[in-house]
């Protein structure tokens, strides 16, 4: 009896002990900053981005979108700094650019940054769709995503162009009576960039509106869009690694991250982006013209509309309005024409010479312009 009452004392002891030793293990409390983060993944589903993507999915090429949203992040807050002390109506506009240079504290500096954003968000932009074309990543299933991606650029070249006038400066009321050329071209559906649409609205308050609200607005639902397409449909393969069984995805055996380490690499290169702008800004602050005078034209379109004022120089002002229709409805019609699904550059050598030859007129067009002095177009 003795013994097994020893016995089972001796049972009973382990499990006292382990019982002492479990409430102090348990004891330890996370820290405040993962008990925040806990509390906002429960409400917001932070973790959810978790998935994986591929590896090379982190590489150069493939964050050039990335990079494109961090830009327009620089735009989005340099911007709204701003907005506070621009005025759009004419007899005030320029007067108000030149107070937020030479009269605010940093202001020089905050312009400087959002005009070289400008200039990066374009650049990057193009380098995507450069991407995308040469890796075959507009095929099936993601041609959606990929007219999604082409009405941004569309959408970038406007906010690039409304932006210009904003200066009003002799560069920017120039591009804005082209505008209204072109819009009179197009008759009844040209009639918003028209200055009869709101008698009363000069249009210079018009396009500050679009510039400041409907263009950023339509990029920020469209990128939103882009990025939940993309996690459907997943990373496009890499054309130079095997594909799954389905030839339409990266390899199952592929090294994959967390999309969160993804958007922390792109992150990265947002802050170097940001270090670049900021040298640029203090190095080559962009200049501000004299108000403008009515009935001339002396100046030059910005760099990434020369290839369109080439044309102009040809054939007129609708030389424009065409150059652009070709340009963009030739990249809309590239998924619905370029059906063949292999996806390396050697397997696809009409659509790779076809996008050589739009890329080399493009080229061949600006650096005309770049040589060719201004000319007289309105009011001709």
């Amino acid at each position: 009896m003795t013994t097994l009452v020893g016995a089972a004392a001796g049972a009973v002891e382990p499990d006292r002990a382990a019982q002492a030793v479990a409430p102090e293990t348990g004891s330890r409390k996370p820290s405040k900053a993962r008990t925040v983060l806990d509390a906002l993944d429960e409400r917001l589903g932070i973790s959810a981005l978790e998935y994986p993507v591929p590896e090379h999915a982190n590489n150069l090429a493939w964050s050039l979108g990335g990079i494109t949203a961090a830009s327009l992040g620089i735009l989005i807050v340099t911007g709204i700094l701003l907005v506070q002390f621009y005025s759009p109506v004419p007899e005030t506009a320029n007067a108000s650019v030149r107070h937020i240079v030479t009269d605010i504290w940093g202001g020089r500096f905050v312009r400087g940054v959002h005009f070289w954003a400008a200039q990066a968000m374009y650049i990057t932009a193009l380098l995507h769709l450069m991407r995308v074309f040469f890796t075959g990543s507009y095929k099936r299933p993601r041609e959606a995503n990929y007219l999604v991606g082409v009405a941004m650029l569309g959408l970038v070249t406007l906010a690039t162009f409304t932006g210009t006038v904003l200066k009003w400066d002799q560069e920017g009321f120039e591009a804005l009576g082209h505008n209204i050329e072109i819009g009179k071209l197009l008759g009844g559906a040209g009639l918003w960039f028209s200055p009869k649409f709101a008698d009363q609205v000069p249009i210079l308050v018009r396009l500050y509106g679009a510039h400041t609200v409907i263009v950023p607005g339509l990029i920020i639902v469209l990128a939103v869009l882009h990025g939940l397409l993309v996690k459907k449909h997943k990373i496009s393969p890499h054309p130079a690694l095997p594909t799954d069984s389905s030839g339409l995805q990266a390899p199952a055996d592929e090294p994959t991250e967390p999309f969160t380490h993804h958007l922390r690499r792109i992150a990265a290169f947002g802050v170097a982006l940001f270090g670049i702008l900021g040298i640029l800004a203090a190095i080559f602050p962009p200049g501000v013209g004299a108000p403008p005078v009515a009935g001339i034209e002396i100046t030059r379109p910005p760099w990434s509309f020369w290839w369109m004022f080439t044309l102009e120089n040809w054939i007129g002002l609708p030389g424009i309005l065409y150059g652009e229709l070709a340009f963009f409805g030739l990249l809309i019609l590239l998924p619905f024409v370029d059906r063949n699904p292999k996806r390396h550059w050697r397997t696809r050598p009409v659509a790779m010479a076809a996008g050589a030859a739009m890329l080399l007129a493009v080229v061949v067009l600006t650096i005309l312009m770049a040589v060719t002095p201004a000319k007289q177009h309105l009011g001709m």
